[in-house]
């Protein structure tokens, strides 16, 4: 007996873990805030001004970078902890962390704002709302 098999030309649509959904969009902001700070050094007189010890109007000293680490290692850790902190707390941190990034994104663009900076802070910001939303919408367990 032969017995033909049916091709269906369908793409199977796995269903992803909202953990390893927060943990990507996490991965894509970190990429970004990356590649922004470094194409931020091809404008002109960053570099000079770096030499000179300066970051837009701050001064470059242990406690300016304390807190550029403190403004990127978060968000960095969050690539994990989404991963690892039980849902409860996972959902409300990711909520809380993400919202308080927004207004941190849109920090950057005071003074002078080049336009991929723009476009590369509507991207983050798309991206955290995404983050928020779907710590928001976390799957219930039915009783």
């Amino acid at each position: 007996m032969h017995t033909q098999k049916t091709h269906i030309n369908a793409l199977e649509d796995i269903k992803i873990n909202v953990q390893l959904k927060l943990a990507t969009l996490w991965t894509s902001l970190m990429f970004l805030i990356i590649y922004l700070d470094y194409f931020h050094l091809y404008m002109p007189s960053s570099l000079e001004d770096i030499l000179k010890g300066k970051v837009f109007v701050f001064d470059i000293s242990q406690g300016f970078l304390l807190v550029a680490l403190t403004l990127v290692g978060i968000p960095a850790l969050m690539i994990f902890l989404s991963v690892a902190l039980p849902a409860k707390v996972n959902r409300w941190v990711n909520i809380i962390i993400a919202a308080v990034n927004i207004p941190l994104i849109l920090s950057n663009l005071v003074g002078e704002a080049w336009t991929h900076m723009v476009i590369g802070a509507f991207i983050q910001i798309i991206l955290l709302s995404l983050i928020i939303r779907y710590a928001w919408k976390w799957p219930r367990i039915e009783a």
